[in-house]
């Protein structure tokens, strides 16, 4: 039997398949049982809203501002953490996956685990830019 969670997000099930590691932080599946509306939020940045670098050379302080961004993207299109399904990062070391998991664990509420993916890449769009991170979620539209 798969261990599954609705924190919130209405028909959206987060899934811990039997025979699979738990995963810190992330769900290996992610199942919508409800009509819903998509919401893709392209990649952010840690640039707050003047456009300006948040915390150069600090992942923690990008990592809270990427988040920060996520957040307001979803708002901006009534969507809450609860309705992520999978997120999406991009560092530019893999082995800072410990920053980024305990910032995210600070800012989404208790059991909401998105799938998710981390890609290691050697640059993102800029320079001093070390974490970018999409997500894609769905509202529950009945």
């Amino acid at each position: 039997m798969s261990e599954e969670q609705r924190p919130n997000g209405g028909g959206i099930r987060r899934i811990n398949a039997p025979g699979l590691a738990p995963g810190p932080g992330y769900s290996h599946v992610v199942s919508v049982d409800v009509p819903g509306r998509l919401v893709v939020v392209s990649g952010q940045i840690p640039l707050d809203g003047e456009g300006n670098l948040v915390g150069p050379g600090d992942l923690e302080a990008q990592t809270r501002q990427v988040f920060t961004n996520l957040e307001a993207a979803l708002a901006s299109a009534g969507a809450r953490w609860e309705h992520v399904i999978r997120l999406g990062y991009f560092l530019r070391d893999a082995s800072w996956v410990g920053v980024v998991r305990a910032v995210r664990t600070q800012m989404l509420p208790e059991g909401v685990d998105p799938a998710a993916s981390l890609i290691q890449v050697s640059g993102l769009v800029r320079d001093d830019l070390l974490i970018e991170v999409e997500a894609l979620a769905v509202v529950p539209t009945a």
